[in-house]
């Protein structure tokens, strides 16, 4: 059975992630803030996006690989970081470390992920100058800078400081489902295990993932999910722009002001997101800050997105807007939910064949070509 016959489409990843999932373990991947609306309107943003297609266009050879930061990648998207993966299914940061390697992609451990920072970089087959990347979540300066200087030690010359966590915002189906990090089972939750015994018997084999960084960087007190994030201000971000002498890139930027002020603090980079809807329920979709933020930064400085991509033609639709790079989140779980590394594996292969076609469609022949020149049609909202 070939790669893409696991699953047809993302969606059919998501419903196959529902069915082995537990529902409280789905509805941490899919949830978001609020009213969810956020995370809807990033999804619905993109349908509003229409591409322009071509003929009579030398398309007959194609290319996919796209450069970032200095460094050449064999696709135009990667992995975001992301808390807890292994919950998911086991041993899932280590297949998106490998995957990281094998495919040439940058794919990002997050703080409150459920593998070490040395673990992360070993699995890259010690390539986290390349494919490998951290990120850093900042709730006190000291335990924050202890992770960069492990992350030194490790190799990684990429850092990704998220700043658009200052407080973790209410998410009512986690509050709901009694969803909490550790893990209190009481009889809701041991009957929805029940229900699903393929996930409860990897979790009984594997142990319940816990956020490890936190506890081996930290000040020997519990994991709080819900603790407030903010240690970082502009002071801690001079501090760690003069330590951190690999890429430095800023997580969560959404307005134009926000990053014209890091452009000038020497940011190698920034990443337009709003969390996937998961913080600011009344947050625009990312998609529409995008154009107006390159508008401000100019055509050269590194911007990678992410937010509400859900198929290949997406990572187009986000390229010809201005991104240098486009990072993936939700999808990469629903694909691990569903069918563990085949399932990742699937994704990726579908992903790329999509891109692939719709350079094609849109007669670009190499996606560094990109650009608003392809666009066909916007509504006013992006």
């Amino acid at each position: 059975m070939s790669n893409m016959a696991v699953f047809a489409s993302l969606g059919d990843a998501v419903l196959q992630a529902k069915r082995r999932l537990p529902h409280m373990v789905f509805d941490f991947i899919e949830g978001a803030a609020g009213l969810e609306t956020a995370a809807d309107e990033n999804k619905s943003a993109f349908a509003d996006i229409k591409l322009q297609p071509r003929i009579l266009q030398d398309v007959a050879t194609r290319s996919l690989n796209k450069s970032l930061l200095g460094e050449s990648y064999a696709l135009p998207f990667g992995v975001s970081p992301m808390g807890m993966c292994d919950l998911i299914h086991p041993g899932a940061d280590r297949l998106i470390a490998e995957v990281g390697h094998t495919r040439n992609i940058p794919v990002c451990l997050s703080t409150a992920g459920s593998s070490s920072i040395e673990d992360f970089s070993q699995w890259s087959k010690n390539n986290a100058s390349k494919t490998a990347w951290f990120q850093l979540y900042v709730q006190t300066p000291e335990i924050a800078m202890d992770m960069v200087k492990r992350a030194e030690k490790s190799g990684y010359h990429t850092l990704v400081l998220t700043l658009d966590v200052p407080q973790v915002s209410r998410r009512v189906r986690d509050i709901r489902n009694g969803f909490e990090i550790p893990f209190r089972i009481g009889p809701r939750q041991f009957i929805d295990f029940a229900m699903h015994p393929t996930w409860s018997i990897n979790r009984l084999l594997n142990g319940i993932p816990r956020p490890i960084n936190f506890e081996l960087s930290g000040d020997g007190k519990p994991f709080d999910r819900n603790a407030q994030r903010t240690g970082a201000d502009l002071e801690f971000l001079r501090q760690l722009r003069e330590r951190w002498k690999g890429n430095l890139i800023i997580k969560g930027v959404m307005s134009a002001d926000d990053a014209l002020l890091l452009q000038s603090e020497g940011v190698d980079g920034i990443w337009i997101s709003n969390h996937g809807g998961r913080q600011l329920d009344a947050a625009p979709p990312a998609i529409s800050a995008l154009p107006k933020i390159r508008a401000a930064l100019g055509p050269d400085y590194p911007i990678i997105f992410d937010s509400g991509i859900r198929s290949g033609e997406d990572v187009v639709k986000a390229i010809a807007l201005g991104a240098d790079f486009v990072m993936l989140g939700r999808a990469i779980l629903f694909a691990l939910g569903a069918k563990g590394a085949r399932g990742l594996d699937c994704l990726f292969d579908i992903f790329s064949n999509d891109i692939d076609t719709v350079l094609a469609q849109i007669g670009c022949a190499n996606v560094e070509n990109l650009d608003g020149n392809v666009l066909a049609a916007l509504k006013q909202a992006v």
